[in-house]
């Protein structure tokens, strides 16, 4: 979040730190200092400040909880002469462990850096530092020095080069009237281009998203600010949609002798035919034996795997340069556990028009308890009539599910599950405090989002009982790597799960890298993707794991997420349904299936839990899901042997998306990545 993304050291190393430094260590900031805020529909849920020391240096301070999850952050910057930082000094900590970094350029001109994932040197010549982290507000010089430079950029160390393009102005309101900002959107940090708001001086003003950083006073202008910079940027990809949803795309094609996933039978069939026209699956057979219709492409499918495109059950959308890299990576549906019912709504306008090359998708809107522990981007209730009318305004909506959060108050999750039982909405989400996730199913949740919720049932009271997200996880940090998965009580918890039908979306690329990385090397998920990102991206995906709590030790968090992952085979082998959700970019969604072989699932029942069992339980199995006549065909060809590794699914060749044949190489580079994922 912090507007500049994070550069790539070329070489690096796993940095030993001290630990870092307590919340009550951290400066102060006075009275007078600037101050911003960070802020959802949900509320404010953080403060960053800035003020001038009394030797000319710029402090910032940063405290902000995200649902328990803690930043405590402090940055103090010395400008050289020309205006360039030549000294940082970052302290504390946040929800991916030691934010202790150190930058300084000596009298030879050279600089240094360390943080706790990496350090390193190079000449400081016409280049700018880009931060590991720190807080957000502090990157604002680098919003300076970007509109200084004009069309040439900035480069940046440890490497990399960035640009800022500057858009029209617009009149906004706060406690000092009505104000001029500007959009303006940064390129070379992201995937994609960031969008970011200058003041009339074009100096950084703030970002503004389902999360927004704006000066104290004017939060109430963030939805505004967001719809605009939505609309700019689907103006933009509008011109990429159009590019790959043209008619030449659509006409029939033919993959011939290739190896079909049967994703039915849970099985791969050798020596395949598909013919795919007019947007749907005209036939299927044996290699050879489909006849080419006119004006068809022929695709050679030997030594490549087709199987039905992929779904990520946990993607919350709304960036659409996001899912059109959802697409570039062979998903072709998705189902969001919380999306916000205006953005949603836009989405599925524009992929209908053609106007946006994304997944289809279906999708929940999060309800939670007016609190400050609250979800950001949530539907906010303060009784169980509120929680009912939420619930009514999502059916209204056209959507398909309703997802709980942790601070529910539990009374009302019974009315509220039978309201939308009514309705014909999903249910699920996560387990509120006070509640295990046997109590949230018998209460109606049709599914538990998250495998530390699983988990949950065997925690202690006291862990149960919290309300925030972060005691979420330590609990089962702490006490995970102790529980007998195979007591009488977890396996009586397994079949109440199968036996009522319940479906669980374990994430567990979410948990692996907090749990298991020391910042020595980047998790298993992102590393096939580090040298095709951008140089910033893949620096940022090297933590150093979620900061050590109760004297445990980084071994002790790796025990206990192997046992997240032995609980996930558990729950299989008592026949609770599992889908494969990521809760992240999508580049996580071949390492969650990953992690279900390793759990025990075959390759292919790990395949289903990303074809054909979401679409049986979003109710498009009808339609999609696996691969035959009369289906839409959303289908992906991709290099290599799936049955033999799932990890060629990373190889996508071609995507086939409402029939439309698109080219896996221009699908990547239109979406920032740069070549073929190892």
């Amino acid at each position: 979040m912090r507007p500049l993304f994070f550069a790539l050291l070329l070489a690096t190393t796993s940095i030993a730190t001290a630990a870092p430094t307590p919340k009550e260590e951290l400066m102060t900031p006075p009275t007078a200092a600037r101050h911003y805020t960070i802020s959802s529909t949900a509320g404010n849920h953080g403060d960053i400040w800035s003020w001038s020391l009394a030797d000319g240096r710029i402090a910032y301070r940063m405290s902000m909880s995200l649902r328990g999850w803690v930043t405590e952050t402090d940055e103090v910057v010395t400008l050289g002469a020309d205006g360039r930082p030549t000294g940082m000094a970052i302290r504390g900590y946040t929800d991916q462990g030691d934010a202790t970094e150190t930058f300084s350029v000596d009298s030879s001109g050279v600089a240094r850096w360390k943080t706790s994932i990496d350090q390193g040197e190079a000449p400081f010549a016409n280049k700018r530092y880009n931060s590991y982290g720190g807080p957000w507000l502090a990157g604002e010089k680098d919003i300076e020095a970007l509109v200084s430079a004009g069309s040439k950029g900035v480069d940046l160390l440890p490497t990399g080069h960035a640009s800022i393009s500057i858009g029209e102005p617009v009149q906004i309101s706060g406690p000092q009237g009505s104000k001029t900002v500007k959009l303006a959107f940064i390129q070379g940090y992201g995937f994609s281009p960031s969008p970011i708001w200058l003041d009339q001086d074009n100096r950084f003003f703030g970002n503004a998203g389902v999360l927004s950083l704006l000066p104290a006073g004017y939060e109430a202008n963030g939805p505004k600010l967001k719809d605009i910079q939505d609309k700019a940027t689907a103006a933009m990809v509008r011109d990429v949609a159009h590019r790959f949803l043209s008619p030449a795309n659509r006409t029939p094609t033919l993959i011939d002798h290739v190896l079909l996933f049967d994703s039915v039978a849970g099985q791969y069939l050798p020596d395949r035919a598909v013919l795919i026209a007019d947007g749907k699956v005209a036939a299927v057979g044996a290699g050879g034996s489909i006849k080419t219709p006119d004006g068809a492409t022929v695709i050679d499918g030997r030594g490549k795997t087709l199987s039905p495109g992929l779904w990520d059950a946990h993607q919350h959308v709304g960036d659409d340069w996001n899912l059109l890299q959802n697409v570039a990576t062979g998903m072709t549906n998705y189902r969001s556990p919380g999306s916000m019912i205006d953005e949603i709504a836009s989405i599925t306008r524009r992929r209908a028009a053609g106007d946006l090359l994304a997944p289809e998708g279906k999708v929940s809107v999060i309800v939670d308890r007016k609190d400050p522990l609250a979800a950001q981007g949530a539907l906010t209730v303060s009784s169980a009539a509120e929680a009912i009318a939420a619930v009514d305004k999502i059916k209204a909506a056209g959507l398909w599910g309703v997802k709980f959060y942790t601070s529910m108050n539990p009374d009302w999750i019974a009315p509220a599950a039978a309201e939308a039982h009514k309705l014909g909405l999903h249910v699920h989400g996560h387990v509120p405090a006070g509640m295990r996730p046997l109590d949230a199913v018998r209460a109606g949740y049709d599914e538990v989002t998250h495998i530390n919720f699983i988990m949950m049932q065997a925690m202690p009271q006291d862990v149960v009982d919290k309300a925030n997200t972060a005691a979420r996880l330590e609990g089962p940090a702490k006490y995970g790597k102790d529980v007998d998965l195979d007591s009488p009580m977890m396996k009586s918890f397994y079949a109440e799960l199968a036996q009522r039908k319940t479906i669980i979306d374990p994430t567990l690329t979410v948990w692996e890298p907090l749990m298991t990385s020391d910042g020595s090397s980047i998790s298993p998920e992102y590393s096939p993707f580090a040298d095709i990102a951008p140089p910033s991206v893949a620096r940022s995906w090297k933590i150093g794991g979620y900061p050590l709590v109760d004297g445990l030790t980084r071994d002790d968090y790796r025990k206990s997420f192997a046992k997240m992952v032995d609980l996930v085979g558990r729950l299989h082998q008592a026949g609770v349904r599992i889908v494969a959700g990521t809760d992240g970019y999508g580049l996580e969604l071949v390492r969650e299936l990953e992690l279900y072989e390793q759990a025990g699932l075959t390759n292919a029942q790990a395949l289903q839990t990303a074809t054909i069992v979401p679409a049986r339980m979003t109710g498009m199995d009808g339609q999609m899901g696996s691969i035959a006549p009369g289906k839409t065909a959303n289908i992906i060809l991709v290099d290599g042997d799936v049955s033999k590794d799932l990890r060629n699914l990373r190889h996508v060749e071609s995507v086939f998306l409402d029939g439309y044949r698109l080219d896996g190489a221009a699908l990547r580079q239109a979406s920032g990545l740069s070549g073929m994922p190892k």
